[in-house]
C-alpha cells in the first residue's frame, strides 16, 4: 500500500512540477476530431490505424519517415554491462529493440 502512494505522489509531482502530461489520448482525439471535422469515432479510428501502422512497420525494423513532421524506426541498443544500485553488482544487461522519432525540419521550424 505505501509502495502504491509513493508511486502516486511521485507522479503527480512529475505531472506538477516537471510539465507532465499537457494532452491525453482522448483529448488528443477529439482535437484531431475538431481540425478535420470528424466525429469522434472517425478520429479515434484514424489515431488506432496510425499507431497500428507505426507499431507493426517498426516491428519489421522498417523506417516510416513523414516529410515535414518526422521520422520513427527502431535503435538496436546492444547488450551492455550495467551495475545493480542496490547491491552493486555487475550485471548484463540484455539488447534490446528502442522505438526513436526524430523530428523533421517543418515541426523543428513550426515550434521556432
Amino acid at each position: 500500500m505505501e509502495y502504491k502512494l509513493y508511486s502516486m505522489i511521485r507522479n503527480q509531482y512529475r505531472i506538477y512540477f516537471q510539465g507532465g502530461i499537457k494532452m491525453n489520448k482522448t483529448e488528443f482525439i477529439a482535437a484531431i476530431a475538431e481540425e478535420a471535422g470528424l466525429s469522434k469515432t472517425d478520429a479515434a479510428k484514424a489515431v488506432k490505424a496510425f499507431t497500428d501502422v507505426v507499431v507493426e512497420e517498426m516491428k519489421k525494423g522498417e523506417k516510416i519517415q513523414l516529410v515535414g513532421f518526422g521520422t520513427f524506426e527502431v535503435s538496436k541498443r546492444p547488450e551492455r554491462q550495467g551495475i545493480n544500485p542496490a547491491t552493486k553488482e555487475k550485471i548484463t544487461i540484455a539488447a534490446a529493440n528502442v522505438p526513436k522519432f526524430k523530428a523533421g525540419a517543418g515541426l523543428k521550424n513550426a515550434l521556432n
